[in-house]
Formats: structure tokens, sequence, C-alpha cells
């Protein structure tokens, strides 16, 4: 079984490498375009490390996180217009380097990739943490609700990460541009953690007590 888990994830994380790629180093019209390579390198790679711990350690969880498809319509609506702000970001970004739209400093690409590495470090805590973590709104069997660490601080940690880790990307590509279709993400978290919380209150038993006792959803003393 973890051999078929291996390839799946290796061909997923290859597959992902060349869209991006694509997607960056075509409009740029050349493959010189460091910014592009820094945020693959800042991507990819902890993404390759996150894989083989959860291979080694969490196959089931890994699975879940390869495997799931989205069931609730509001949520596959969040996908598809996810899919278009990440392409449009990234052609955008493309054609900014290609005919030097913004001049934003090297020094701001450099901190928004630790910023992405920080982000993608909360994301593998949370993931730590709970086993039940899944790329779509659901409720598994036997699942209990998780009340301490990060969920201790904010009922939904992983789109905390995920909130500095996407906006990040446009600055890690050096365009002030392309952080116009990322400004929608976080109208896009709000509308799909709406929804994933209508579905928890429904069907995890003590997550409507959870809510009361950790009040905000995504940033604290904000929301």
């Amino acid at each position: 079984m973890q051999s078929g888990l291996l390839i799946q994830a290796v061909f997923k994380l290859l597959g992902g490498l060349v869209i991006v790629a694509l997607l960056l180093l075509v409009p740029a019209g050349t493959i010189f375009y460091w910014n592009a390579w820094l945020f693959m390198t800042s991507l990819f790679i902890p993404m390759l490390i996150a894989g083989g711990v959860l291979l080694t350690k969490a196959p089931d969880l890994l699975a879940k996180r390869l495997n799931r498809r989205e069931t609730e319509k509001d949520q596959q609506l969040v996908i598809v217009l996810s899919m278009f702000m990440f392409v449009g970001g990234f052609i955008i970004a493309a054609l900014d380097f290609r005919f030097g739209w913004s001049d934003l400093p090297d020094w701001v690409s450099v901190a928004a990739a630790i910023v992405l590495l920080i982000s993608y470090g909360l994301f593998a805590e949370v993931m730590r943490e709970n086993a039940y973590l899944s790329r779509v709104v659901e409720v598994q069997e036997g699942q209990t609700v998780v009340d301490t660490g990060l969920y201790g601080i904010v009922r939904h940690p992983m789109y905390f990460a995920t909130l500095f880790l996407f906006l990040s990307i446009p600055l890690i590509l050096g365009s002030a541009y392309a952080l116009v279709p990322f400004l929608f993400y976080p109208f896009l978290l709000v509308r799909r953690i709406r929804n994933e919380e209508a579905v928890l209150r429904k069907s995890l038993p003590g997550y409507e007590e959870y809510t009361k006792k950790v009040r905000y959803r995504l940033i604290p003393f904000i929301w």
C-alpha cells in the first residue's frame, strides 16, 4: 500500500511542479525568472519533506490529503474560484517580471519566502495535532473535537497558516500587481469556514461546545 501511496504522492508533486513552472516561466518568456525559482524551491522542498514524514509516520493522513474529493457544493465553488485566483496571480506575476511593471526590492521577496516557510511550519504543526485533518469538509468515523495546541487559540489554524502562506506568494514572485487576485483569498476563506462550521455543528459531537470555548475562527481578537 505504501509503495502505491508513494507513487501517487510523487506523481502529484511532480505534476504540481510542472504546472506551476509552466504558469510562471512561459508567460515570463525566460527560465531566468529568479523569483519563480525562489517560490518553487520554498514551496516544493518543504512539501517533499512533509510528504516523506507523513508517508513514514502517518500514511493514513497522507492518503486522506491526496485522495479525498470535495462533495459540498459551496466548497466546490471555493475550490474553482481559488484555482482562478492562483492561475491569474501566477500569470500576472510572470508578465509583471517580463515587462517590468513592479519594482519591488529583492529583500521583499526574500522576506516573503521566510513568511511562507514559517507558515508551512504552522501547517505541519496543525497536521501533527489533528489526525482527522482532511483536504475536504467532512466528519470522519470516530472523529472527535481537537481543542488543544493551536486549536485552543483559533478554530481553524490550518486556514490561518494558509492565509499568510498564500498572501506571501505574489511578493515572493516580485509582483505588487499579482497581489490583487490573491487578496480575494481571505473572502474565499470566510465562505469556506462558514460552510465547514455548519457541517461540523450538525455532525461532529461536541463542536458546538468547542465554538463557545474557542471564540475566534481564524484570527485572534478579530474573527
